[in-house]
């Protein structure tokens, strides 16, 4: 906070005489100007995207068989998540078990790290893992 001095003209009584400056130092607050700044993004033709998603998602849409049971496993994956995390706030609620699932959670990356991650050829192996699960989800084998 700096301190501004104050100064106003004072007059006394009706009579004129050249006006006396009375001056204080007052503690104020210095307001700084800000400068607004706008970016702008580059203009491009989004609606050409879009379109393009949605057509192929409708064609993909209409590659499936039994629209039954794709609709219900997406109903179900959304109960599940609704479900973790009412069971993730009644977990928390527990004395000291959310520090507990800290720890139990830094132990498990730390263990991920040391396996996968530190070392080349555990690193090459991690890739080819992943690569074999993408492999088995998309229905590539």
């Amino acid at each position: 906070m700096a301190i501004t001095a104050r100064c106003s003209a004072v007059r006394t009584g009706a009579t004129i005489r050249p006006a006396r400056l009375a001056c204080s130092a007052v503690p104020r607050p210095v307001l700084l100007q800000r400068r607004g700044v706008v970016a702008r993004a580059q203009d491009t033709d989004q609606s050409v995207e879009v379109d393009k998603v949605v057509k192929d998602l409708q064609d993909k849409w209409d590659k499936v068989e039994n629209k039954t049971s794709v609709v219900a496993y997406g109903v179900g994956g959304i109960v599940l998540v609704w479900f973790s995390g009412t069971l993730v706030t009644a977990l928390n609620s527990i004395p000291l078990l959310p520090k507990l699932m800290e720890l139990v959670g830094l132990g498990y990356t730390s263990w991920f790290i040391y396996r996968y991650l530190l070392f080349k050829n555990s690193r090459e192996e991690l890739v080819k893992d992943v690569d074999e699960l993408k492999k088995k989800i998309t229905g590539e084998m």
